[in-house]
């Protein structure tokens, strides 16, 4: 009889895992869909995607969900993106991709190669001002030009260079850089792949841009109370993405963010039904392609007070398969970190923890520039990595190797700390 019902046990077990799993994809695929075009503020995607997520929680048994507004200036690409070289038209975000701070343009411009092997500031200004190459593009290696930032911001400039824009040639697949374009710059900037021509004549563009500003979006916040309302357990996870690029082309982001958010999301289902001891708080972010906007104004206008959280932990990109689980964590989540490794080493969740530096590089940072015990996972490298801020991250892309893992280190961190 005993061993029928460990043997019952396990069945449920494997059921459930299995029934996470399951909802955990079906969440990833919704927010991956045309339905929200990228999670972006062109078209009102993110705030769509968030009405769908406080459903989300709601069905999740959260005992309150919350929608906590903030505004943003941001600027988007919703309408024409139309690029052709020498006649040849190109695909927005596989043959060319642009700059979050580029003005709109339309018109037929000479395209002027930048000679990195003799390179001359003089001469090339020069050029720029000749009749032959007046209302150029200019064409240069990126990295190149980080190394000379101080000319080519001269070229950038309407007042000290006639050139119209600039193409980068850049690493491919390509990739939308960030959603974060809080101010319209005088010339656009495309990226172009290395492979791009070293003849072209011509380029001919008609790019519309809409600059939206005091934007409204919300991040929302559920809330499943414990057997105690004196400390608190916060995971997060930004489910805005990079919106749109032109009426077509969209970024889905499938990794990168609606796996961290479909995450937070099972979790908030699994302690509704198992009673925590802490009040635990599930928040998915808005803005933080838009330079952490929404979790920067959370931090400044908590519903608990900072310093009443035990933990916080950002989920961001954990979709992938590299067996090694990078992470940061803030000083003050020291204690916590070494809980970590030590469930790691027990339960052989992953081969190993890949700790980086402590950074400005998703939600976990406003909270640990205030002192926050946080920890900061992410599972990159792996093969949805490289699909990373490109049009290829998709729901047929997507990976979910990580998911159980996270969601199961998670959970064993919580009943030991």
């Amino acid at each position: 009889m005993k061993k029928l019902f460990l043997l019952l046990m396990a069945a449920i077990t494997v059921q459930l895992g299995a029934q996470d799993l399951a909802h955990y994809k079906k969440i990833v695929k919704e927010l991956s869909s045309a339905k929200y075009q990228g999670r972006g503020y062109a078209g009102d995607g993110a705030n769509k995607a968030g009405k769908y997520l406080a459903k989300e929680f709601a069905k999740s048994g959260a005992d309150e969900v919350i929608c906590q507004p903030f505004k943003l200036d941001i600027n988007t690409y919703p309408g024409k993106m139309e690029v052709s070289i020498d006649g040849k038209k190109l695909v927005p975000g596989a043959d060319f991709t642009v700059r979050e701070f580029n003005p709109g343009l339309k018109g037929e411009f000479p395209i002027y190669y930048i000679d990195t092997l003799n390179y001359n500031p003089d001469k090339i200004f020069a050029d720029l001002a000749s009749p032959e190459y007046k209302g150029a593009f200019i064409v240069c290696d990126f990295m190149f030009t980080y190394k000379h930032s101080a000319d080519f911001k001269r070229i950038l400039s309407k007042e000290q260079c006639s050139a119209s824009g600039a193409l980068y040639t850049w690493d491919s697949p390509l990739k939308f850089y960030k959603a974060y374009g809080e101010k319209v710059r005088e010339k656009p900037i495309l990226w172009v792949p290395y492979d791009f021509p070293k003849d072209a004549k011509t380029i001919k563009v008609d790019m519309e841009n809409e600059f939206l500003a005091g934007y409204e979006c919300f991040n929302v916040i559920a809330k499943v109370e414990g057997k105690r309302h004196d400390s608190c357990y916060v995971f997060t996870a930004h489910y805005d993405h990079l919106g749109k690029l032109g009426k077509k082309t969209f970024y889905a982001g499938a990794h990168d963010n609606a796996s961290g958010t479909a995450a937070i999301v099972t979790l908030a289902a699994y302690y509704a039904k198992n009673k925590p001891d802490y009040d635990m708080y599930f928040i998915a972010f808005s803005g933080e392609d838009a330079n952490l906007r929404g979790s920067e104004w959370y931090a400044q206008n908590p519903l608990a007070p900072l310093s009443q959280v035990r933990y916080l932990f950002n989920l961001d990109m954990i979709g992938d398969n590299n067996p090694a689980q990078y992470c940061e964590v803030s000083p003050e989540g020291e204690r916590g970190y070494k809980l970590f490794e030590q469930i790691n080493k027990e339960k052989g969740y992953f081969k190993a923890f890949d700790r980086g530096e402590l950074a400005d590089n998703s939600d976990h940072w406003p909270f640990a520039q205030r002192n926050v015990p946080c920890i900061f996972i992410e599972n990159k490298e792996g093969d949805a990595f490289k699909y990373y801020h490109t049009i290829y991250d998709t729901w047929e892309n997507a990976i979910f190797t990580s998911y159980e893992p996270v969601f199961n280190l998670v959970k064993d961190f919580i009943e030991q700390y």
